[in-house]
């Protein structure tokens, strides 16, 4: 099965080129379903047709399911929500304002990846493509399985211990209910479903495709994005370059507009250099319907294969070295001034600009000590690269907690 991720700004036009590669992909004889995790659902505009909360056939082969986010919350959040409204029901909040406060953040896109969880294992598609919310929002969306494994590994099971422990003390004490064993089971199964989603999204089958138009602030972000998205160990596979004016024909107007994009889609090349850069042309008007995106999508991908399996390594690898081990990272088109390296127990916390991520080492890693760490250009046109020695070699750190910031000095490490 093969998994494509579409994301990009806002109105780039990634759910239109989500629909197309769907499309195309049902065209060739593939199993197709695409479905979104942006809260504005657009793919039934894309489609021309009404779409349901169960996958709807718009042609052979062809589904489009548009989350019924409800179900999906009352199945994984409605433990929880019940007890947060229960507490703020003692606090004398109005009930209506509770129920709302009580939504957890972000849960149509939440409950969408767990929807593709689902449809993923049903063994159903032989592609499934994701029609994302914008790149801040799929950014933070994609990080959350991570950080919420954290919470889950290292505080959860102390506060559920606590808790069974001292539960009518804590009442009392605190003149609010204290949650039961099925609030922590809810928040135990819906880690599970995160994770399990995060091990599908960054395995071999699955790729993100960046979207984005020939301007310089919409290219300045998805170059940006490329970098979170492999902090976050996400695998872009390609960049849709859209809405280029054609140069054939252009009167004076189009013409300025022909000539300020083509110097913008050099940048496109020299900054996504080693992926692919497809290309989709304005068009004189909007694809709308099966036919219409399927043409658009066999114009894009013109002379290669969009549903190839996904090569090469993910952006997290470790290689071995004489003494240890080297742990590398790509961060396409990084600044190494941005990039700090913290080694804090059984985790590396990187943080690049405002991002941050919690690496929890592999077993073989973690035993052992931190000697350096460099950012460097080559895979990917950069590459963090973090040294792990054995204990007993010279040359490594003092142990957990050991700060250093990553450089691009070339000498010995």
């Amino acid at each position: 099965m093969r998994i494509v991720l579409l994301t990009g700004k806002g109105g780039v036009g990634k759910s239109t080129l989500a629909a197309s590669t769907a499309a195309l992909a049902a065209a060739q004889g593939h199993r197709t379903l695409v479905l979104s995790t942006d809260a504005a659902h657009s793919l039934a505009d894309a489609f021309g047709v009404e779409i349901g909360s169960e996958p709807t056939e718009v042609a052979e082969r062809l589904y489009v399911e548009q989350i019924d986010a409800q179900r999906r919350f009352e199945e994984s959040w409605a433990d929880v929500q019940h007890y947060l409204l229960s507490v703020l029901d003692v606090a004398g909040m109005d009930p209506v304002a509770a129920e709302e406060l009580t939504v957890l953040p972000g849960a149509e896109e939440v409950l969408a990846l767990l929807e593709l969880r689902q449809r993923a294992g049903s063994g159903e598609w032989d592609v499934i493509v994701i029609d994302c919310a914008p790149t801040a929002e799929t950014l933070r969306l994609l990080a959350l399985p991570e950080a919420l494994g954290w919470y889950m590994s290292r505080i959860f099971p102390m506060q559920r211990r606590v808790v069974k422990a001292l539960n009518p003390v804590l009442s009392r004490a605190a003149g609010v209910p204290m949650p039961g064993q099925s609030v922590f089971d809810a928040m135990e199964r819906l880690h599970d479903e995160l994770l399990a989603v995060r091990d599908l999204l960054s395995g071999p089958d699955a790729s993100v495709r960046i979207v984005l138009t020939p301007e310089s602030v919409v290219v300045a972000e998805a170059r940006r994005s490329w970098t979170m998205l492999s902090l976050y160990g996400y695998r872009v596979d390609g960049v849709i370059a859209n809405r280029i004016f054609p140069a054939e024909g252009a009167d004076a107007w189009r013409a300025g507009w022909v000539e300020a994009q083509a110097a913008v889609l050099e940048e496109v090349e020299a900054s996504f250099a080693g992926i692919p850069v497809w290309r989709s042309v304005y068009r004189t008007g909007e694809p709308v319907g099966v036919p219409a995106l399927e043409t658009l999508a066999a114009e894009v991908f013109a002379g290669s294969d969009p549903f190839a399996p996904a090569v090469g390594e993910g952006p997290f690898r470790v290689t071995r070295t004489a003494t240890g081990a080297v742990a590398h990272l790509a961060l396409p088109g990084v600044d190494a001034g941005l990039v700090d390296l913290v080694r804090h127990g059984d985790d590396l916390v990187i943080t690049v600009g405002s991002y941050r991520r919690l690496l929890t080492l592999p077993i073989g890693l973690a035993r052992w000590n931190v000697a350096g760490a460099r950012v460097e250009p080559g895979r990917h046109q950069g590459e963090l690269q973090v040294l792990f020695v054995d204990p007993s070699a010279d040359g490594g750190d003092k142990g957990p907690g050991t700060t250093s910031r990553a450089t691009k000095t070339r000498g010995e490490r």
